[in-house]
């Protein structure tokens, strides 16, 4: 049996009609003498033995060649090219049929052999693909217009210009020779996995497949190159740990990446046949290292889940091992343990995941989906690795897609865990109210939506009496319970969009959006209250408060609302103290009197 492959040849397909019988008959001779040159001549071997050769014919698509191939095991890996051709061995030769030509980690030397069919009167120029690049050692003959023999000899193990076309993977064109079948040889090497996944391509088939793949290999990179920039932009503004964690996971994952595809050995390394063998140890340990610490940082595993926390360090200290052991030994040696390790990990990882996502992490649902995605990604491959899934595009680039999605999905995560270190870097420690930092944020943003929207602002400023004397007698810690006292009513009295705010030492700040001068009145005395009605007998506390109101543009800024609520405040401390002041009876004590009794007495007498 024939398969075609339809090629676009630069000769007029054959025409049928008169001359259909006579291709007929070409088309079963060129079987015939396809069948002898597999081998499948001899008559004591069924022909289901024998991989059927491709037909060449008009229009180019393209096709995978592993149906199409005979491979020979040396499992000693001293046959030579002579000794393969030799009839004696032609038996050693089996098709694969519909099997995958994958073989996990195998010491063995693996030969393959297949025949293109030229059924036209010039040639037609194809190029074969090797769409695996960690091949240690690939070797390729083929017959020239003389019918000798010549060899190419390339490798990931060799440097890269021994390859007959600049590419990350094995690219190799040929010529089949017109109204002929040709046959030819490969031989794979390798302390990796034996990936063997051949393809045949015209041309302008193969430019527009690299075309289509080198944009989605940039598409690719540029969202590791984005988000390298960002978290390291992010890293140093807000000098959060996770960031850095995230920033190496990042940059060690890409660079492996790179080196999985074959894209360093092409542009980073061409001359370094040694970089690029153990890079791929050195970095796939390096960036199992910054998974670990990134997702122990994001998911506060130690809180979380201590236990599991403790095993992610032992196992980041088994990857440092592996890391510092892999430019000493065989890269067979190391790649077995490695692989293993990469499942044990993204096993463990999910499983920190989800302990975390069960005790309410913000973080972690976001983290459980991105990773849930490298993990799917991960076990295919490394089925695929170990021989276990076929050899396709699928499971050559399931890892690289499942990181992908995952580096997307991240950024989500990411932003969580930001948004949950801004609301600690706004939150007082003590009192968890608001802290300085917010409250200078926010009155802003809500002065500028008050003018614009002509809404009234008000504002109270409130500060603990006598404060450092209660500290003095009855030392700091009753004064931390004296804050958290406050802060607690304060929190209980103030209700959304009302902010409380702890402004610093005893002194307190609400911010109140669309609060008009009676209801801020009404809403400073009834904390005055709360507070020396609540710690009566306890703490015996009261508190000053002075309030403004920004209405009819009496004020220019925010900052100018707040001097005008702190001056009340202090009015207030110097008119006795436990008392509200309104900024506008301060009129008097701003030029420079003394607020009489009677205002003071109507801003107490107030309900």
């Amino acid at each position: 049996m024939i398969d075609v492959v339809i090629f676009k040849s630069r000769c007029s397909p054959p025409k049928l009609g008169a001359r259909q019988p006579f291709l007929k008959g070409l088309f079963l001779i060129l079987l015939f003498l396809g069948c002898l040159s597999a081998g499948a001549a001899d008559p004591q071997k069924p022909s289901h033995e024998v991989a059927r050769p491709v037909l060449l014919t008009s229009e180019l698509t393209s096709l995978a060649l592993g149906p199409h191939l005979d491979l020979l095991e040396d499992k000693t890996g001293e046959l030579t090219f002579a000794e393969v051709r030799d009839p004696a061995n032609k038996d050693r030769f089996l098709p694969i049929g519909d099997e995958s030509p994958n073989f996990g980690f195998t010491t063995s030397t693996w030969w393959a052999r297949m025949s293109l069919i030229n059924p036209y009167p010039d040639a037609v120029d194809v190029v074969l693909r090797q769409d695996y690049p960690l091949i240690d050692y690939l070797d390729f003959w083929s017959q020239d217009k003389n019918g000798n023999w010549t060899k190419i000899a390339t490798g990931d193990r060799t440097n890269f210009d021994t390859r007959p076309v600049n590419h990350r993977v094995f690219l190799f064109p040929v010529r089949v020779p017109p109204n002929k079948i040709q046959t030819f040889y490969f031989r794979y090497k390798t302390q990796g996995a034996m990936n063997i996944g051949l393809f045949v391509h015209s041309p302008l088939d193969l430019m527009n497949l690299i075309s289509e793949e080198y944009l989605a290999l940039g598409i690719y990179y540029g969202g590791f190159i984005v988000l390298t920039i960002y978290n390291l932009i992010m890293f140093i503004t807000v000098r959060e740990r996770t960031f850095a964690h995230y920033l190496l996971y990042v940059v060690s994952y890409g660079l492996y990446m790179s080196v999985h595809n074959g894209l360093s050995f092409q542009y980073l390394w061409p001359d370094n046949t040694w970089m690029a063998n153990h890079s791929l140890l050195i970095l796939l340990a390096l960036s199992l290292t910054g998974g670990l610490q990134f997702t122990r940082s994001i998911l506060i595993s130690r809180v979380a889940s201590p236990r599991l926390d403790r095993i992610s360090y032992y196992l980041q200290i088994l990857c440092m091992v592996c890391m510092a052991l892999s430019p000493l030994v065989s890269y067979h040696t190391m790649i077995i343990p490695l692989a293993v390790l990469t499942l044990v990990i993204a096993v463990h990882i999910f499983a920190m995941a989800v302990i975390a996502l069960m005790k309410g992490s913000g973080a972690s649902r976001y983290y459980m989906v991105a990773f849930s995605s490298l993990l799917i990604g991960v076990v295919i491959y490394m089925l695929k690795t170990f021989g276990i899934l076929p050899h396709n595009a699928f499971t050559q680039n399931a890892f690289q897609i499942g990181s992908l999605i995952e580096m997307v999905l991240l950024s989500l995560a990411v932003a969580s865990r930001l948004n949950e270190f801004k609301r600690k870097t706004y939150k007082d420690a003590l009192t968890q109210l608001y802290n300085r930092r917010y409250f200078d944020d926010q009155i802003n943003i809500e002065f500028d939506r008050a003018r614009q929207h002509e809404q009234p602002l008000s504002m109270v400023v409130i500060d603990i009496d006598n404060f450092k004397h209660f500290n003095d007698t009855f030392g700091h810690a009753q004064g931390d319970s004296a804050l958290k006292t406050v802060a607690g009513i304060l929190n209980a009295t103030v209700r959304k969009p009302n902010i409380p705010c702890r402004y610093g030492g005893e002194e307190f700040v609400l911010i109140l959006p669309q609060t008009n001068h009676h209801d801020v009145s009404v809403l400073a005395e009834r904390i005055r209250r709360r507070v020396e009605k609540g710690t009566k007998g306890t703490l015996n506390l009261t508190v000053s408060l002075g309030h403004a109101t920004l209405s009819r543009d009496n004020f220019i800024s925010a900052n100018d609302l707040f001097v005008a609520a702190d001056f009340a405040l202090y009015t207030a401390k110097e008119n006795g103290r436990n008392r509200v002041i309104d900024f506008d009876m301060c009129e008097s004590k701003r030029t420079g009197e003394h607020l009489p009794p009677e205002a003071v007495e109507e801003v107490q007498a107030t309900p």
